[in-house]
């Protein structure tokens, strides 16, 4: 995979749960996290005294956070009752030559500062709330 431009890393969310996705304007920087528990099923047994993972078991997850500044009413907005709310809506997370993420995110964190000379700053977190769906970037490079 060649170099990617950070600001082509996109979290989008659907703005009003018809499918419409918006990317949420203002952010700088931007993390995705898999994660995926093992299930130990290691025995007195086991090859070799080798430990043994039983596949396919475990909780998969995602999370997501990102930290910008203000610059758009609507998705500031929604990121915001979204928090208060307890929503889990759709997401998409656009990952530049690999993919993208689509599925139901829940606002985990939601931080605001500011400096006296400064710009106002926001953090948010997000952690996946259901089944996550991958589609690859076919850019055939």
């Amino acid at each position: 995979m060649a170099v990617q431009a950070g600001k082509d890393l996109l979290v989008k969310v659907d703005m009003t749960s018809d499918g419409q996705f918006e990317t949420i304007a203002g952010l700088r920087a931007t993390r995705v996290s898999f994660n995926a528990e093992t299930v130990d099923v290691t025995s007195l047994d086991s090859d070799g005294g080798w430990r043994e993972l039983l596949a396919g078991a475990g909780v998969r997850s995602c999370n997501i956070s990102g930290s910008g500044v203000f610059r758009d009413e609507g998705t500031d907005e929604r990121a915001r009752q979204l928090f208060f709310d307890g929503l889990t809506p759709g997401f998409q997370i656009i990952i530049p030559a690999f993919g993208v993420v689509e599925g139901p995110f829940q606002v985990t964190a939601l931080e605001y500062a500011g400096q006296l000379n400064g710009e106002a700053t926001y953090e948010l977190s997000l952690q996946s709330a259901g089944i996550l769906t991958f589609t690859p970037d076919l850019v055939v490079v």
